[in-house]
């Protein structure tokens, strides 16, 4: 057996807990996840002293490479997507631990070879028969890659070892898809040993949500719908489809965003406090919010969903092709690239409160942020202020692409008589605890490898994501949109998600450049 190899000096200080000895299988070895995030994470967690020195990378891929040719191809890319500066002793370090076996995932030899592979890979970096396997393929793989790796053996947990299995989103395209992909993960694995990844929970301010709303007694005693008036919550990017055009087209905003990324914000920032911050008593809590969303009826969908598709546009002062004209999309595509929506959630905190939800392509600003917006104060003190110009409360969790958490509220402008103005009071990670590299995937892929769930869906939380976008998929189909496309690109979405809100006398926080 080969003996352990020490980290490299330069790396920093180590805050947590050493991954376990382990190997991790990335089939997808060639694709775009590998190389711009699943290899720098595991940089950035070797050079945080958080990957063991026990530690090793297969590669499975469709492209012929030797381990040697693998090793100069993920060199090549990390110069380009490394998210700090390289050192060239842990890079070494690091670097030998890969290895490469090619076939078609659709080929018992593959998992053959894999097999052969592990073992020789086992006895070199001493990883004590523990494997995971991360799925970075497209979706109609997943069910059949786990269960060829089962066939071989390779699943299968005894001697103290562990065995799991990373799946990239989208867990189905719908419901029906969703359920039959779990019940065919299930027939090989065990739910603990699935773990489904939304690379969205590993932004730091999500994972803080839990933090500041369990961890800080100011909070939670108004975190209810006595003193909440409503929350937003808004997914906004810049970007078009860019060269996703043919998979974007199939799939669309709804699916892409709502039952996977969005879900997963709302339950953090609805949920009840859990018993633990154990993975199941955390996903007990979150499953609860996800069942307690009113389904929507047909009437609903009409009433409280807005789709919108972009057209052309300026942004940052150039001309953008509107997304029937951008590769890969038909000319008379009716594939939505906005959503908004209008939730509410049954149960005693939430009763009547609104849960406004929007995601979008081609929008001014790229921003992730949640908005508690509160109730307003009694106006009778100021009625000789103008009142009518103050804003409510807002506490605004910003989760990208500066993560931090700020505060508004009203003070006495300097003065001799009483006017009132706004304050806003900002908490920016960077400016606290300084800039740590990060791809968003550091935190969810060192979870697997100490067996921490927490972060990770469920197969009931899928499915219950599902359950609720599934009536306005049907609708939606049913009654195809007839004023596509119906926002320019560099624009907030159509105006009816404008009149969503408007109708409630609400209107949405908006974060620009």
């Amino acid at each position: 057996m080969a003996q352990t190899e020490v980290l490299p000096a330069t790396t920093k200080p180590r805050v947590g807990r050493t991954g376990d000895p382990c190997v991790m299988v990335i089939f997808g070895f060639s694709g775009d996840l590998t190389r711009r995030k699943l290899i720098p994470a595991l940089y950035n967690l070797a050079s945080q002293q958080l990957l063991s020195r026990e530690f090793a990378v297969i590669g499975v891929g469709r492209t012929p490479m030797s381990d040697d040719d693998a090793r100069k191809k993920v060199t090549e890319d990390f110069k380009q997507f490394a998210t700090g500066p390289i050192d060239p002793d842990l890079w070494d370090w690091f670097v030998r631990r890969i290895s490469y076996v090619s076939g078609n995932f659709d080929d018992p030899a593959t998992y053959d070879k894999l097999k052969e592979t592990l073992a020789k890979v086992d006895q070199e970096h001493n990883s004590h028969g523990n494997y995971f396997f991360y799925l970075a393929t497209a979706p109609n793989f997943f069910g059949d890659i786990v269960e060829r790796v089962s066939k071989v053996g390779l699943m299968k947990e005894e001697n103290g070892h562990w065995r799991r299995v990373i799946i990239e989103k989208p867990f189905g395209h719908d419901l029906d898809s969703a359920k039959a992909l779990n019940q065919h993960l299930l027939k090989v694995a065990s739910e603990c040993q699935i773990y489904r990844i939304d690379h969205y929970l590993g932004k730091e301010t999500v994972q803080n949500i839990l933090a500041l709303r369990f961890a800080n007694g100011i909070f939670e005693p108004i975190w209810n719908r006595r003193y909440i008036d409503h929350v937003q919550i808004s997914v906004a990017e810049t970007v078009g489809v860019e060269k996703r055009g043919s998979y974007y087209d199939g799939a669309g905003a709804l699916r892409d965003m709502v039952p996977n990324h969005i879900m997963q914000l709302i339950t953090l920032t609805a949920m009840e406090p859990p018993i633990s911050f154990e993975a199941n008593a955390v996903r007990d809590e979150q499953a609860k919010i996800l069942h307690a969303i009113q389904p929507f009826s047909a009437e609903d969908v009409l009433s409280k969903t807005v789709r919108g598709q972009y057209g052309d546009g300026v942004m940052d002062g150039q001309r953008v092709p509107a997304y029937r004209s951008e590769e890969g999309v038909p000319p008379d595509s009716r594939t939505e690239t906005f959503v908004a929506m209008r939730l509410l959630i049954d149960n005693w905190r939430w009763a009547g409160v609104p849960f406004y939800l929007r995601t979008g392509k081609r929008l001014p600003g790229r921003s992730t942020h949640i908005v508690i917006q509160f109730r307003r104060a009694p106006f009778m003190l100021f009625r000789e202020t103008q009142v009518e110009n103050m804003m409510p409360n807002q506490l605004v969790l910003h989760i990208q692409p500066e993560e931090g958490i700020s505060l508004r509220f009203a003070a006495k402008t300097p003065g001799p008589t009483m006017q009132l103005g706004e304050v806003n009071m900002d908490f920016a990670y960077a400016d606290y605890f300084g800039v740590t590299p990060s791809t968003g995937y550091e935190r969810l892929l060192h979870d697997c490898m100490i067996g921490d769930a927490t972060l990770f869906q469920r197969a009931d939380m899928v499915e219950a994501g599902w359950s609720i976008v599934n009536p306005v998929l049907d609708v939606w189909k049913a009654l195809p949109p007839r004023n596509f496309p119906n926002y320019p690109a560099g624009t907030w979405g159509p105006r009816e998600a404008d009149e969503l809100m408007e109708r409630d006398g609400r209107r949405w926080r908006n974060f620009e450049k």
